[in-house]
């Protein structure tokens, strides 16, 4: 039996076949923090790969910035995670400007281990042609240009009840996690909402209220 779920991924993933420019196609999985991006990028990328067309996930959680760069506002700054966050240069450099027109295929997977605060020099991975890179992170459309973006549409309280839960163990406590939220990670994404208007940007548009029964909003 086909899951509502499944069906969603098989007609995102039907269309990103479809998108053919040249080069691979640059995908970004875009939403606020705890939308539910990162399980929807992994399966949309089965999705594509068993379409037979060459597939890869990629999290910006490899392209954070260091430490001391992430919380020079402050740990709990909105503003710091908004601008300070991930390298985006280095993500475009090493990553969607070798994939885009004219480029030689070979791109990064990551620039630093985000746990252990260490940079990263790794040898870069040769990508096929047909290749759909499928990348998930937050505040994606600010500076970066993609081929596709899915928008993962998701409300700030389902997403705050499963973000808090997520990391109470990582932060040390639900009340440490509930104030990243609302202090840092959601003021941040309501920042983004505001300023840049992505899911209006999307080339598809997933409501994801209800992971089991996710609705395609919009696509193509």
């Amino acid at each position: 039996m086909i899951t509502p779920r499944e069906r969603v991924l098989a007609r995102i993933a039907d269309h990103l076949c479809g998108v053919r420019p040249g080069h691979p196609v640059r995908v970004a999985v875009d939403g606020i923090t705890a939308s539910g991006k990162t399980t929807l990028a992994r399966e949309l990328t089965d999705a594509v790969a068993a379409r037979g067309r060459s597939a890869a996930h990629l999290s910006m959680d490899g392209f954070h910035n260091p430490r001391a760069v992430r919380h020079r506002m402050g740990r709990d700054s909105a503003d710091g995670y908004y601008l300070d966050a991930y390298d985006f240069a280095a993500f475009s450099r090493l990553v969607l400007e070798p994939l885009g027109p004219g480029g030689d295929l070979r791109y990064r997977s990551r620039i630093i281990d985000l746990r252990s605060d260490t940079a990263l020099d790794e040898p870069p991975v040769t990508a096929p042609e047909d290749l759909v890179l499928v990348v998930d992170g937050s505040f994606l459309q600010r500076e970066l240009e993609w081929d596709e973006v899915v928008f993962v549409d998701t409300p700030f309280a389902v997403a705050r009840e499963r973000g808090t839960r997520r990391d109470t163990e990582l932060l040390g406590a639900l009340e440490q996690a509930e104030r990243a939220f609302d202090q840092r990670y959601h003021a941040a994404s309501r920042r983004y909402l505001d300023e840049v208007g992505p899911a209006d940007r999307a080339s598809v548009v997933v409501g994801n209220e209800d992971v089991a029964n996710p609705v395609l909003l919009r696509i193509g």
